[in-house]
């Protein structure tokens, strides 16, 4: 019976988890991977601690690289200095305004850090839409972690 709350528990982590990749108000792969760790405390499903470690890992990692991904597209995006101070603190400001403030936050404060730095307003645009391709591409890595943290799950609650 403890098994079955459990796997109960950890698809709606999984579920979860899915959506915050998305929603930025939740913090998707953490909540998957504590789904993970509820499946692993069950007896249907037994991982490694390696795998459980570099899991782990993974998802520190890309919690990190989350926060930086829009600063290095305004950076790709031929932004300067001026342009990747103005994305981090767009990216701290946006927090305050979920979910969207997530989302724009970056790239206004991109285009704004390029205007104060005498760039001309086609350059900032660019670094802003740099910034959002940043954000994007940061998305799209959760998205596939998640969904392969999802893959386990079913691979294990399933024996596929």
């Amino acid at each position: 019976m403890v098994d079955v709350i459990l796997i109960i528990f950890s698809a709606v982590c999984m579920i979860t988890g899915l959506i915050g990749c998305i929603i930025p108000m939740l913090p998707g792969l953490p909540i998957a991977y504590v789904g993970l760790l509820l499946l692993h405390a069950t007896d249907k499903v037994q991982y490694t601690t390696t795998q459980l470690l570099v899991w782990l890992l993974i998802v520190g990692v890309l919690l990190v690289l989350d926060y930086f991904t829009p600063m290095l597209g305004s950076k790709y995006g031929g932004g300067s200095k001026w342009g990747s101070w103005g994305c981090i603190i767009g990216t701290f400001v946006g927090l305050l305004f979920l979910p969207w403030g997530i989302i724009i936050g970056p790239f206004l404060g991109a285009v704004i850090g390029e205007l104060l730095g005498d760039r001309e307003f086609h350059q900032a645009i660019r670094s802003g839409i740099g910034s959002l391709i940043g954000f994007l591409f940061g998305t799209i890595l959760k998205l596939i972690v998640c969904g392969y943290f999802c893959y386990q799950f079913i691979v294990g609650v399933f024996h596929m």
